[in-house]
C-alpha cells in the first residue's frame, strides 16, 4: 500500500500542470497545485510507517490530505482516505471485499461532505462507475487485477462523460451552461489514482 500511494503522488505530481488547466478552465484554477502539494506532503509521512497496518498508512493519507490541501479537494480526498483507513482499521493484507468496503465507506464520506451524488460533474463520476464495474467483475469471479481493469475503464469513461454535463456543485456549477465540453479535473484525478492502484498491485 505504501508504495500504491507513492505512485499515487508521483502521478499526481506528473500532471499537476494539466489538472490546474483543467480547473482553470471551470473553477479557480488551483486543484493539481494543491493536489501536488498535499501528495508530496503524504510521501514521507507514509515512507516511515513500514510495518503500520493499511488502515493506520490511509487514515495518515487522509489527515494529510486535509491539513495541507486547500479548496474542496482536501476536505473531499481527506476524508475518502480517512474513511477508508476506517473501513480497513488494523489489516495487513486486504482482498476483493475489503476493498469494496473501503471503497465503499470512501464514496459515503464524499457524499457526506460533499453533498454531491453521481451526475453532477464531481469526482463521484469517476469513482462511483468504477466501484460498480470493480463489484460487478468480482461478482463475476474475476480476480482483483482484472476487476481493477474494469474499474479504470469506467473511471476512464466516466470523465468523458463530465464532458458533456453542467456542474451543479462546486465551484464549476457558478459558470453553469459554459462547464459542459469540459473534463472534471476531480474526475480526472480520482481516474489517475485507479490506473495507479492498478498499475502497483
Amino acid at each position: 500500500m505504501i508504495e500504491i500511494l507513492k505512485a499515487m503522488a508521483a502521478r499526481i505530481d506528473k500532471e499537476k500542470d494539466f489538472l490546474t488547466e483543467l480547473d482553470n478552465e471551470i473553477a479557480d484554477g488551483d486543484h493539481g497545485i494543491n493536489m501536488a502539494k498535499g501528495f508530496n506532503a503524504v510521501v514521507p509521512k507514509i515512507e516511515a510507517m513500514a510495518g503500520k497496518d493499511i488502515g493506520s498508512l490511509l487514515k495518515t493519507t487522509g489527515m494529510t490530505l486535509v491539513s495541507t490541501v486547500g479548496g474542496s479537494a482536501g476536505p473531499l480526498y481527506g476524508t475518502a482516505f480517512m474513511k477508508a483507513g476506517a473501513a480497513l482499521k488494523d489489516k495487513m493484507e486486504i482482498d476483493a471485499n475489503d476493498l469494496i468496503a473501503a471503497v465503499d465507506a470512501a464514496i459515503g464520506g464524499i457524499q457526506m461532505r460533499g453533498k454531491a451524488v453521481e451526475g453532477e460533474k464531481t469526482m463521484l463520476d469517476a469513482i462511483c462507475p468504477a466501484h460498480k464495474a470493480f463489484k460487478a467483475a468480482i461478482e463475476a469471479g474475476e480476480d482483483v487485477k482484472a476487476a481493477l481493469g474494469k474499474a479504470v475503464e469506467a473511471a476512464q469513461a466516466g470523465v468523458e462523460y463530465t464532458k458533456t454535463i453542467k456542474a451543479t456543485k462546486g465551484r464549476a456549477s457558478y459558470i453553469g451552461d459554459r462547464s459542459i465540453g469540459h473534463q472534471d479535473p476531480g474526475a480526472t484525478s480520482a481516474t489517475y489514482m485507479y490506473e495507479e492502484f492498478l498499475a502497483n498491485i
